[in-house]
């Protein structure tokens, strides 16, 4: 039995502290946060990559070069030059060589077959880093509690894309039917779901960037009215971005490149020449690029609206998130008219397709940050 202390006496430095334990919340959720983040990074990266080429792809107009489907056997490109003139003599039988293409030589063949090859082994490249990724956390144990389907999701997402490019691919190989590029609507399937993995990739970055812990505090605070105007925001510029594809599809953009008159008038000339009535809202180059613009317009006045409520939260970080929203979503505006200006030239509307992305991503930031926002302190602020 321990004797009597005084109470005067003085409590000895060397006396055992007792050492704080975390809360329930942190336990069996950490795994391996910040490496997994790291990964996500890489595939977003990809994805952003492959976003680039298969815009120059198609700027090229190289998509059809490899006329048929194989996924893993098409990794292997033609080895000698009886293979290359196999290749090209399937490429002769399809409807953009008969129209198009009858001036093209061997060497000119190689060029477009490198860009499209390129292309699809990409897609290859991102498959295997998510695979590698995905399985080898799993094995390891490592993946945080509740992660393990959020982090299956790009990598289905991804296989259901490879399928719809060879769906894609598959409207423009066609022979006897005129055809000599992808169906629009089909590349704008293509585009819209790449833009969908990428949403995906970036909301994880965000969420693994910040403890679990801090996330279940800052969703207390969350701006629900400004949450829900970033997401209607954000459907809004998806859209936009699915209009931009079709533009792409039929190269609407060389159409027309008086600004801000469309064929020196209000509306486009011969909008709906085409029959029956709803191909035109595919097809008829002027009216495809005569809605691009008007949504463009409508995007961008509710993007002033949502930037400015956006300006008024009470969390910093928050309203700079809006703030570079809205410069970036500035910039993309008057990029997109400098495309339709110049005819769309490769170097400026690939510039434009990647501004897309960045706005795309930055309005998913803002989104992210009235969810969970980033407290400060008086002082700090």
């Amino acid at each position: 039995m321990s004797g009597k202390r005084s109470i005067f006496e003085e409590v000895s430095g060397e006396q055992k502290q007792e050492t704080v334990q975390p809360g329930m919340i942190d336990r069996g959720r950490g795994g391996a946060r910040k490496a997994i983040r790291v990964w996500l990074m890489i595939l977003f990266v990809l994805v952003v990559v492959m976003i680039a080429v298969g815009g120059l792809t198609r700027l090229t107009d190289s998509g059809l070069s490899i006329t048929e489907w194989r996924p893993v056997t098409g990794a292997i490109p033609p080895m000698s030059e009886a293979d290359w003139q196999a290749e090209f003599d399937k490429y002769k039988q399809i409807d953009q060589w008969r129209i198009m293409n009858q001036w093209m030589e061997l060497d000119d063949f190689k060029t477009i077959y490198w860009w499209e090859w390129g292309h699809r082994q990409l897609g290859r490249v991102i498959g295997l880093v998510w695979a590698l990724g995905f399985f080898g956390f799993l094995v390891l144990r490592k993946i945080p509690a509740g992660w393990t389907g959020r982090l299956a999701v790009p990598g289905l997402l991804g296989g259901v894309q490879g399928a719809v490019g060879w769906w894609m691919v598959a409207s423009g190989v066609t022979q006897g039917e005129g055809m000599t590029a992808v169906a629009s609507y089909r590349l704008a399937t293509h585009l819209g779901l790449a833009f969908v993995i990428l949403g995906f990739l970036a909301w994880y970055i965000f969420m693994l960037g910040r403890e679990e812990r801090d996330l279940m505090q800052a969703r207390r605070a969350k701006e629900a009215r400004l949450f829900s105007l970033s997401t209607g925001l954000l459907h809004f510029a998806f859209l936009q971005i699915l209009i931009g594809a079709l533009v792409a599809g039929i190269d609407a953009g060389r159409s027309y490149t008086d600004w801000p008159l469309i064929g020196g008038q209000l509306l486009p000339p011969d909008a709906t020449a085409l029959d029956p009535m709803w191909r035109n809202f595919f097809e008829s180059p002027g009216l495809v690029q005569f809605i691009h613009r008007c949504v463009g317009y409508v995007l961008f006045a509710f993007g002033i609206f949502v930037w400015r409520r956006g300006s008024s939260s009470v969390h910093p970080q928050t309203r700079f998130a809006f703030n570079s929203m809205f410069a970036v979503l500035s910039l993309q505006v008057v990029v997109g008219i400098l495309t339709v200006v110049y005819g769309a030239p490769w170097q400026i509307a690939i510039f434009h397709q990647f501004m897309a992305v960045v706005v795309w991503t930055l309005i998913l930031r803002a989104r992210f940050l009235t969810a969970y926002p980033i407290a400060t302190s008086l002082r700090g602020a």
